[in-house]
């Protein structure tokens, strides 16, 4: 089959290198840097298994700035474009996604669009209410750094089918199987919803792993205002096979591109419904960011020292990332704060300075905060700052 994949960030990029395998793919973006690095057998995003499969595999896969030649006579469109969130309007910004699926239409009316975006509960019917035709709503669960990884290795395959649309249905059974057929994994469930369910398994399976952050970062807090040694405490919980030993070591809160805004997005949608978790959700990640920001400004610090503003290991992302937060209070309080990242090329981040130089970063720093430890700040453990109990994502 002709493939289309419209956006390539960590969703769009993995999906095409994905379905390359067996499909012509044409991948399409507005940034010609990142064009350029496809077709130069490059990833435009850090993840190593894309990048080992653009160097090593036999792929059907070239990129375009050009959305009209990507579109044009395609079996399927994956629309991979991002929403965000605007906290003053409690508005989703999805007209992206909205105008991608319109000119998908325009361009080839017998092309069918599977939105990959996480969208609001109900988008998909109200763009069929619109006038959109050929819609499909597959929700995608991936991680930032290991995408290509999980979309070989999927948890399950989810497509769904807006309501009473005639001959969908197969359509969308054929898109699972294009998926299940570039999987390693052996056996992969299945499950085809209707659309605006599986808008609603997307945004509630986020919000649950957030849930799961902000329980044991609150335990984590508790511990160690009570002096509790919060490991054997988590070690403990977790021998409970119904918790499990997984999605547990604390952090500075959840962050990156999916927990912050499918949680608040979820919340949005709870508008006129009973509830009281979904909120919580949210707000304890404030609670969180506030209680690390205080135990560092306890310290009576010169200069704090940011160590790497990414969310994790293995991701180039800085996008909500929570170490961010936690520097803005510390700011706010007149504390100056330097950062250490390697994926800045600027001088300064929000009008902190950055060093480039680890050792001087080192050197100038009476506290160093880091999200997640690495080895290479093992010889001032004694200033660093950190949850990261289990020396793991």
């Amino acid at each position: 089959m002709k493939i289309a994949v419209i956006g390539l960030g960590y969703v769009g990029m993995s999906m095409a290198v994905l379905l390359s395998q067996n499909n012509e793919v044409v991948a399409t973006d507005i940034s010609q840097e990142r064009v350029d690095s496809v077709n130069n057998k490059k990833s435009p995003i850090e993840d190593s298994w894309i990048e080992r499969y653009l160097s090593e595999k036999t792929l059907d896969l070239k990129a375009t700035i050009d959305i009209e030649a990507a579109v044009n006579g395609a079996d399927f469109a994956i629309v991979a474009t991002p929403t965000d969130y605007d906290p003053t309007l409690n508005y989703f910004n999805t007209s992206t996604v909205e105008s991608t699926v319109r000119n998908v239409n325009r361009i080839s009316p017998g092309t069918t669009v599977v939105i990959k975006s996480t969208v609001p509960v109900g988008f998909t019917e109200r763009l069929i209410d619109d006038g959109c035709k050929n819609v499909l709503f597959s929700p995608e669960f991936l991680r930032e750094g290991q995408a290509l990884y999980d979309n070989l290795h999927p948890s399950r395959i989810i497509v769904g089918v807006p309501a009473n649309v005639e001959n969908l249905e197969s359509v969308a059974q054929s898109f699972a199987a294009l998926l299940k057929n570039g999987a390693i994994a052996d056996e992969v469930q299945v499950l085809i919803t209707g659309a605006t369910e599986a808008e609603a398994v997307k945004l509630f399976s986020n919000s649950y792993l957030a849930l799961r952050v902000a329980f044991f970062n609150e335990l984590d807090t508790y511990a160690e205002i009570r002096g509790l040694n919060t490991k054997q405490i988590i070690e403990g919980v977790g021998l409970d096979p119904r918790i499990g030993n997984h999605y547990n070591n604390p952090s500075f809160g959840y962050g990156g591109y999916c927990l912050p805004k499918d949680t608040k997005q979820l919340l949005a949608n709870y508008k006129d419904v009973p509830s009281n978790i979904i909120a919580a959700i949210v707000s304890a990640n404030t609670t969180r960011k506030d209680f690390v920001a205080d135990s560092i400004l306890k310290k009576n610090p010169q200069t704090v020292g940011i160590y790497k503003l990414t969310m994790k290991s293995g991701s180039d992302n800085f996008r909500q990332s929570a170490i961010q937060g936690v520097m803005k209070r510390i700011k706010a309080k007149g504390v100056e704060v330097v950062i250490y990242e390697p994926a800045l090329t600027e001088s300064y981040f929000f009008n902190s300075r950055v060093i480039n130089d680890l050792n001087e970063f080192k050197r100038i720093s009476d506290v160093i905060i880091a999200n997640r430890y690495n080895s290479e700040i093992e010889d001032v453990i004694e200033k660093l700052y950190t949850r990261d109990l289990f020396f793991r994502d």
